[in-house]
């Protein structure tokens, strides 16, 4: 018997690395998912490996309906939404604040932050009805960084942009505290993912070299792997997990530390 039986999951960039990862670590657990992303061939195609009860909706998490339409879908489709991981995000061009193109910046911030806010605005009132009517309402994830929670040059939007997730995500929980949702959110450091090996490829370095220079800052000196995060998002979610809400939980290697 898993964890999360037959509890209706959201996820968010369901096709990238941290987002795929969620999927099956939730649907090993006996969840039941919802699934969005932007490439709609690519996130058929994955929910097709899954093996559990599964809908799908792609769309661009900067567009505000998507986010109504997948509260709506996870209702209709299961009668209610028991847990949101909002995951879905973009990188920066790794350079220094003044070279960050304008639109570049603004697409980040539109993607990375204002596409969690659009998600907590109609995620949360759904889990509060479900508390009123039946005393049991549900848990929020939000993928932040590391980068949310200290400096980090040559990603500055990027760092503006999850700082404002870990705002959101305290702000959020203190109005909800009382009102049966839990809202908490994972901040790793560089994990491999897509985002990661593109940084080895546009740095043009031999991959060892570049991910020492990626990891310079880490005591462990190693970029996260995708199942260490996933593991915080369980125990995040978890609803034996009942005492913790507002948490940054640092996946790190060790950079918090220091």
């Amino acid at each position: 018997m898993g964890r999360f039986d037959g509890a209706a999951v959201l996820i968010t960039g369901a096709t990238g690395g941290l987002g795929q990862g969620a999927a099956k670590g939730f649907a090993a657990e006996g969840a039941k998912l919802i699934l969005s992303d932007i490439d709609r061939a690519a996130l058929e195609r994955f929910a097709a490996t899954l093996g559990t009860e599964t809908a799908t909706l792609a769309g661009n998490i900067a567009d505000e309906d998507l986010s109504e339409a997948l509260v709506k879908l996870a209702v209709d489709r299961f009668g209610r939404l028991d847990i949101a991981v909002n995951n879905a995000g973009i990188a920066q061009s790794f350079v220094r604040l003044p070279q960050v193109p304008s639109d570049e910046a603004r697409r980040i911030l539109e993607i990375d932050l204002l596409g969690v806010f659009y998600a907590m605005k109609h995620q949360l009132p759904q889990m509060e009805r479900q508390f009123k009517a039946r005393g049991k309402g549900g848990t929020v994830v939000n993928i932040a960084s590391v980068a949310g929670l200290v400096g980090a040059p040559k990603l500055s939007v990027y760092a503006a942009a999850k700082h404002g997730v870990v705002g959101l995500t305290k702000s959020a929980a203190a109005e909800y505290a009382t009102k049966g949702v839990r809202v908490n959110a994972i901040c790793p450091a560089h994990t491999r993912t897509k985002m990661v090996d593109d940084f080895v490829k546009i740095s043009g370095a031999p991959q060892d070299l570049a991910l020492s220079e990626l990891t310079r800052g880490v005591p462990m000196k190693r970029v996260g792997e995708v199942p260490e995060i996933v593991e915080a998002m369980l125990f995040a979610a978890d609803p034996k997990n009942t005492f913790m809400t507002g948490h940054t939980l640092a996946v790190d290697g060790g950079v918090g530390a220091i």
